[in-house]
């Protein structure tokens, strides 16, 4: 397996889970006695990944573990998660990130498949749920080419972001560095990471990778939690 990282955006607040994320990380919040960012840390350790560095903030400290557990797995501090978007997480981890081809998966992502990763991906790509009905959530438009023409909020008839994309090292290099000198300009702190994605599509070759909604489970609600906790507890 050639050198390959990957970076788990694990910071935030996890304010839509309260109050159950007053004591612990949203990513560390346990569905059939495993934290929910152990699940991708597995698939992640399936395909022999390089290093994996665990962004995090917010009761940052209750993550060391994992660096006890997991050898290759690293954290970086960001110091700006109260007060910036995610944009911040990829800021700082900015370095590793260009470092070589790259992951990037949000962290409360509960894997069921966890050969998920196990693909030879020939194209910096965003893992994406084919759907048909309108969505709130964000989604990728392609052009003729099958190619990702526009990242953004509300579609149809399209994919859906699940939260894991793959970047080769050029295009890595590309979005690092643009999301540097946003930092450098001023007036970030709103911003998503993949809204500086899609600014620069015109210098990126992105494809999306389709996954089956039964691989990855985002955990974002309360009514997320109960509703994969009771669906796993009938399996």
């Amino acid at each position: 397996m050639k050198n390959i990282n990957a970076i788990i955006l694990a910071a935030g607040l996890g304010t839509r889970l309260k109050p159950l994320t007053d004591k612990i990380p949203k990513p560390l919040i346990s569905i059939n006695n495993q934290p929910i960012i152990e699940s991708l840390i597995v698939a992640l350790q399936n395909i022999k990944i390089t290093k994996i560095f665990i962004i995090v903030g917010y009761l940052a400290e209750q993550f060391e573990y994992l660096t006890k557990k997991y050898s290759n797995v690293e954290l970086i501090y960001n110091k700006d998660y109260k007060n910036v978007n995610n944009i911040s997480s990829i800021y700082f981890a900015r370095e590793v990130f260009r470092q070589s081809d790259c992951f990037i998966c949000e962290s409360d992502l509960l894997v069921l498949d966890e050969n998920i990763l196990n693909i030879d991906l020939e194209h910096s790509c965003y893992f994406g749920e084919k759907i048909y009905n309108y969505t709130d959530d964000w989604v990728f438009d392609l052009n003729k080419e099958g190619f990702i023409s526009r990242i953004g909020k509300k579609g149809s008839n399209c994919y859906k972001m699940v939260g894991v994309s793959y970047f080769k090292k050029k295009e890595a290099e590309i979005i690092s560095r643009e999301i540097e000198k946003k930092y450098h300009i001023g007036n970030y702190e709103n911003l998503f990471w993949d809204e500086v994605v899609n600014e620069n599509l015109d210098n990126l070759k992105l494809v999306v990778h389709p996954i089956s909604k039964d691989k990855i489970i985002e955990i974002d609600t309360i009514q997320d939690l109960e509703n994969t906790r009771n669906a796993m507890e009938l399996i």
